[in-house]
């Protein structure tokens, strides 16, 4: 039996990583059953070989759990114990066990290749994990990655589809999560100093083992053709980790775009993170910038709540346009994920200190959500279809955010220079609606400038490979706007930053026209200044707007 058990345990690895992210390695432990001690060794090859001796399989399965301690990790703070850590947790894949360190150990994790595989509940509880990237081997190569024992498979006979189409032609094992490319159309061609040639035409979304769409997360594109289209079965039981203090001895690398991954890779449905800490020491003048240290991809109802994270030093490069840039560097991303939730997340750094880069990117992702959180920044890249802040504080970096749907900000407080940026580099889009209620703006975290409550650029030159869009309506209902310092002539704060400073008349023409907001409902909009709140720099521009400021 237990050839066979080592047999499909081999068989069943694999891990699923987000975009721009190359494949972690494969988990390369072999468990053997025989009598003697419990042994752990490495072959030059990377292969790790554990035996367990029955009695001890015997003991820890009618535990039900396993510590890092059972398989030689020291805990010291100076032995490597990654090798322990990743033959503890194949062990409890294999077994089902709960995986538990050892309560005040300090692990040690060198740059060596080796990733840990968690597939079952895992509780860091008070240790502390020391993970060194002065010296890696493989930045791609995340620390951790939650999986799934459940594999993906190819939809062959799926050929088209269309926005909001609600059923797709499929008989499923499960629920599951779709995953669909045109490569032959490309989206979200990028504007400016990080310009590129766009990414291929992609969505997510679950479906029930019928093929019924869940109408929460929608189909936002229409598939004229489909390159490639994969179906992931979705865990129903959750999988939970708690706990543990991790910090990261920061890399001194070159400071260009090699993303470290030394991360805690999410890419399993069904997950929540709960208390755990992330500190980073040893920053310097200059290095890489890193792709998140909780990594969330290919995976949906995903939380992470009662957490401590810290922002990334900023550092600069040559972008694509070969000027000089500040490289974004995160600790929280999430890709091509849906139903992701941050509940009471703050970080250890100060939100308003520009020196670190903005804590949260994403990409093609569907309903994200803050609550109760204190963090620098809110950012949808790619788009996000759904998203909501509340109940929150955001720092320098505020809310960016490009997308559809409805994006909803209320009881939270908005330390950036405006509520909501709809970024400029991916054509400024929101199609769909705004709504920002009961919240407090205080522009620039206090600084002395001419504010708007939604900023942005868009100059109809460039072709992004969608058609552009501002949202349709926009409520802004009980907003305070703290604009009590502010410059000399100032004329109060405006709905709308100037978006296109050229268009100031009709004899200006869009390529690629914008698609305007038809209406702004406002109610109860305050400011500290006493001026009352404007259309725009630009009226011309907005001049068909229709502002409904009813009480």
């Amino acid at each position: 039996m237990m050839k066979y058990a080592l047999l499909t345990f081999l068989l069943s690895i694999g891990a699923l990583v987000t975009q721009g992210q190359t494949k972690n390695p494969p988990e390369q432990v072999v468990i053997t059953s025989k009598k003697g001690k419990i042994r752990l060794s490495s072959h030059e090859n990377g292969q790790l070989q554990l035996n367990v001796p029955p009695k001890d399989v015997v003991k820890f399965k009618a535990a039900g759990l396993v510590h890092y301690s059972d398989f030689g990790a020291a805990g010291n703070g100076k032995t490597d114990d990654i090798d322990a850590i990743a033959a503890t947790h194949a062990f409890a894949n294999l077994h089902g066990l709960l995986v538990k360190a050892d309560d005040k150990a300090t692990y040690y994790i060198s740059g060596k290749e080796r990733t840990a595989f968690i597939r079952t509940n895992t509780d860091f509880g008070t240790a502390s994990f020391l993970i060194d990237d002065t010296e890696v081997q493989n930045r791609n190569a995340s620390v951790f990655t939650v999986s799934s024992d459940l594999k993906p498979f190819k939809l062959e006979t799926i050929t088209s589809l269309k926005r909001n189409q609600q059923k797709i032609d499929a008989v499923l094992p499960a629920s599951c999560l779709i995953t669909v490319t045109n490569a032959t159309v490309k989206q979200y061609i990028r504007f400016g100093l990080n310009q590129n040639n766009g990414s291929p035409q992609t969505d997510i979304f679950v479906v029930d083992k019928h093929g019924n769409v869940d109408m929460n997360a929608p189909i936002i594109w229409d598939f004229s053709q489909i390159t490639d289209i994969t179906a992931l079965p979705i865990d129903e039981k959750p999988l939970t980790i708690k706990g543990g203090r991790f910090t990261t001895i920061a890399n001194k690398a070159e400071s260009k775009y090699t993303y470290y991954n030394r991360n805690i890779a999410i890419r399993r449905s069904n997950v929540l993170v709960e208390g755990l800490q992330h500190y980073i020491k040893g920053e310097e003048d200059h290095g890489a910038p890193y792709g998140g240290f909780i990594n969330i991809g290919e995976c949906a109802y995903v939380t992470v709540k009662n957490t401590i994270l810290t922002g990334h030093r900023t550092y600069s490069t040559i972008g694509a346009a070969d000027k000089p840039v500040t490289m974004g560097t995160y600790d929280l991303s999430v890709n091509r994920a849906l139903n992701v939730s941050f509940v009471n997340c703050s970080q250890t750094n100060d939100i308003n200190d520009n020196t670190y880069w903005g804590i949260l990117g994403s990409n093609f992702c569907k309903n994200l959500l803050y609550d109760q959180c204190t963090l620098s920044r809110f950012d949808a890249h790619q788009g996000v279809a759904n998203a909501t802040i509340r109940n929150s504080t955001l720092g320098h970096m505020g809310i960016n955010a490009i997308g559809s749907g409805l994006l909803l900000i209320e009881n939270s407080t908005i330390r950036g220079r405006s509520v909501v940026n709809l970024r400029p580099d991916y054509g400024s889009s929101w199609q769909g609606e705004l709504v920002i209620r009961n919240c407090v703006f205080v522009p620039s975290d206090g600084k002395p400038i001419s504010a708007a409550v939604i900023s942005g650029f868009y100059s109809g030159q460039h072709d992004f490979g969608y058609t552009c869009y501002m949202p349709e309506r926009i409520t802004i209902e009980n907003l305070r706007i703290d604009d009590s310092r502010h410059p000399e002539n100032y004329q109060g704060p405006a709905i709308f930053a100037n978006f296109n400073p050229q268009l100031t008349d009709a004899s200006y023409q869009e390529k690629f026209p914008y698609v305007k907001t038809k209406e702004v409902i406002l109610k109860n909009v305050t400011t500290a200044s006493g001026k009352p709140l404007r259309i725009s720099d630009n009226p011309f521009m907005f001049r068909d707007v229709r502002v409904n400021s009813g009480q």
